[in-house]
């Protein structure tokens, strides 16, 4: 074998065709996920620039999910607010089907977190999302007051825009309770920080005055609801709506938590959404025999010609 010489060797080398523009800035690395929220370095973890042993015994976890959330510590009653909030929408039992569903995945042999999961999914635009909607609401009408409208005339016409169209206004009236008890303790809670001048007050002037225009005319009224009620709490500390909805999401979890670990405790196994004596209603046909033409049949079918247990002779006339 002949060997080659190094010229040659040389001329058939890969060849670095790197240039200098081509090779990465190191920043470019370190920046692709560049956040605010926190810097982890060894030994040392920043939370908005806080020290997390600072924070640890001395920030309740409410006044965290603020810092986390907005970058800045909150005030005393901003700090309260929030978790009174968080508190009041932590669970309302199986028959909210988050709850629900968490339950039955938990029988289901799935981790936790798996049917943590599944109950935290199911909070949609539907259920889970009516205090992100009503935020929007509230906000709506807040303009239209900043343009010149009176509050209680603007939520009239909205009431009567969903009347028209068959809606619900979101955060008002609920299926289960005819006065939900969790609306009085946090709007008296928003009352006393705006009369101490720690919140604006518009959301709680709008809301009430929803309530207010909902009720007229009617012998039974529409109460502001949980989500109507969080909405004005989570709109007077100046949230916006998306993030209105993943507050709830984060105090419903303990909730479906709690529910999932109780279930899985007990040791059930595959529970479904009724016990299991009880059968859904049928609405389908009557039961009925299938009968095809003896064309249509196909070979080794049933009664067809060459089928097993088929001697091709009529039989027990």
């Amino acid at each position: 074998m002949t060997r080659r010489s190094a010229d040659e060797e040389a001329a058939t080398a890969p060849r670095d065709v790197t240039t200098p523009q081509d090779v990465m800035d190191p920043r470019e690395v370190t920046d692709w996920w560049s956040t605010a929220v926190s810097r982890i370095r060894p030994g040392e973890i920043l939370l908005r620039g806080y020290p997390v042993e600072q924070l640890i015994g001395q920030m309740s976890f409410a006044e965290t999910i603020w810092l986390m959330l907005r970058g800045e510590l909150p005030t005393r009653t901003q700090g309260r607010l929030l978790e009174a909030a968080l508190v009041a929408a932590v669970d309302h039992g199986p028959q909210a089907p988050s709850i629900a569903a968490a339950r039955m995945a938990a029988t289901c042999g799935v981790g936790l977190n798996n049917a943590v999961a599944t109950g935290v999914n199911l909070l949609g635009d539907v259920h889970g999302g009516a205090g992100q909607q009503c935020m929007r609401v509230l906000a709506g009408l807040e303009r239209a007051v900043a343009e010149g409208a009176d509050v209680d005339g603007a939520a009239k016409d909205l009431v009567a825009e969903y009347r028209a169209t068959g809606s619900h206004v979101p955060g008002f009236g609920h299926r289960f309770h005819p006065y939900d008890p969790r609306r009085t303790p946090l709007l008296d809670l928003v009352g006393a920080a705006v009369a101490d001048g720690e919140a604006p007050g518009w959301a709680l002037r709008a809301g009430t005055a929803l309530e207010r225009a909902l009720a007229e005319g009617r012998s039974r009224p529409v109460p502001m609801n949980i989500d109507g009620a969080t909405a004005i709490v989570y709109s007077e500390l100046g949230f916006p709506p998306e993030l209105g909805r993943g507050l709830f999401v984060l105090s419903r979890s303990v909730g479906i938590l709690s529910h999932a670990w109780e279930e899985k405790s007990g040791g059930a196994r595959i529970k479904g959404p009724i016990p299991r004596r009880l059968l859904p209603s049928y609405e389908g046909p009557a039961p009925r025999d299938l009968i095809r033409p003896e064309s249509e049949k196909s070979p080794g079918s049933p009664g067809s010609p060459g089928s097993p247990g088929n001697t091709g002779r009529a039989e027990g006339a």
